[in-house]
């Protein structure tokens, strides 16, 4: 299998553009990028490590969603959070635009690419990194992750494992990347000029904190949508 590839093309209000070329594991799910011979002090596994990393420092002595952030601080550390930009996305299915603000066009970028890493904390989000949806609205988050997970538990009963039709189970992987995020806000912290990729997180984990409250309201919200399918049982 091919990697897969995902592009996004970010142009500046000066008309500079930035250009991140994606290439993505087809078995793994993970990112693939050049091994970095000196890494940022702030990928250190032990500075500001998740409180629930599954990592040891001996064998992984980085984190490997901060490494998968350097570039994009790189090329973004100077850049204001409300400074407005044009982003492209392109796919090899199709190519999505938006004018939207820095942080919000960032935030896109780095949920795939967090999600895209070989961090155990990470691992959930990974089928949704493979159908990668830019810019995704609240709700359509909450759709893909709970099919997401659903259809998890389908391949867990095929294999004679017991299943969480229940989404309690959810609610821990969210806990789990609210920690993450914030910790990774916390190396952004320390390694950024401005304040637009710490702002990406931040937004990415408002959808993180808003999920597990609202699952059950959030589900019935979208019931109407299978009302034509309900209505045959």
């Amino acid at each position: 299998m091919k990697p897969l590839s995902i592009l996004y093309r970010f142009t500046l209000s000066n008309g500079l553009q930035e250009d991140f070329d994606l290439h993505i594991d087809p078995k793994h799910l993970t990112l693939m990028r050049p091994k970095m011979e000196m890494p940022p002090a702030w990928c250190r596994l032990d500075f500001h490590q998740c409180p629930n990393c599954p990592r040891a420092e001996d064998n992984h002595p980085f984190c490997d969603v901060s490494l998968n952030l350097v570039d994009i601080v790189k090329r973004f550390e100077r850049l204001v959070s409300y400074d407005e930009l044009f982003v492209e996305v392109i796919t090899e299915e199709r190519i999505y635009y938006k004018k939207t603000s820095a942080q919000r066009g960032i935030s896109s970028l780095m949920g795939l690419t967090i999600a895209a890493s070989d961090c155990p904390l990470t691992d959930f989000f990974k089928p949704m990194a493979r159908f990668h949806l830019p810019f995704a609205s609240s709700e359509e988050t909450i759709w893909r992750a709970t099919s997401s997970y659903m259809l998890s538990q389908y391949f867990l009963r095929r294999k004679g494992r017991d299943v969480d039709f229940e989404l309690r189970h959810l609610n821990r992987v969210y806990s789990d990347i609210q920690k993450l995020n914030l910790a990774i806000v916390k190396r952004l912290r320390a390694a950024c000029e401005k304040d637009s990729a710490v702002n990406a997180v931040i937004i990415l984990d408002a959808f993180a904190k808003s999920l597990p409250p609202v699952i059950e309201k959030s589900l019935e919200k979208l019931r109407y949508i299978f009302d034509p399918v309900l209505r045959h049982y």
